[in-house]
């Protein structure tokens, strides 16, 4: 094997399409575009959504509801993921910083506890909103809720 006799593999190298290059290519006349009608001219282009003419389905179908621009969005995080990760990192307290660190929500995410599962150990928790019942298990083990 040398330099100059190397080639690709048989069959892994095709020929380019040579369209609108006469007769002989096999892809002259039509040029691949079928025969008249609006669709081979040059410089077509169909609006989006057009349907022949038909009303398009974004005009049929109602507008309907409406987006709140001061919706704020929280990530859930329930009382046993808490609890998993004092057990795991062996936390006091935890913080935003702390369940950042521990991979379960991203730097920009606000966070709400919620009350699922259970709770064993005394925490002091300081979140963006809580839950009534996520409060009351936090403050009944003696811990503290902090909203941020």
């Amino acid at each position: 094997m040398n330099l100059n006799n190397l080639k690709p593999a048989p069959g892994s190298v095709k020929a380019r399409k040579r369209i609108a290059r006469g007769t002989g290519s096999g892809y002259g006349g039509t040029a691949t575009r079928g025969h008249k009608g609006q669709k081979s001219r040059s410089g077509y282009s169909r609006k989006v959504g057009f349907e022949g003419g038909q009303m398009p389905l974004q005009r049929v179908v109602p507008k309907f509801g409406f987006k709140n621009i001061n919706r704020v969005e929280y990530k859930a995080i329930n009382l046993e993921v808490l609890q998993g990760v004092a057990e795991s990192k062996k936390l006091t307290a935890i913080d935003v910083q702390s369940l950042i660190d521990a991979g379960i929500i991203s730097k920009k995410d606000k966070i709400k506890v919620l009350g699922g599962g259970s709770l064993q150990i005394k925490l002091d928790v300081k979140a963006h909103a809580f839950s009534k019942s996520a409060k009351e298990a936090i403050e009944k083990l003696g811990g503290t809720t902090e909203i941020l």
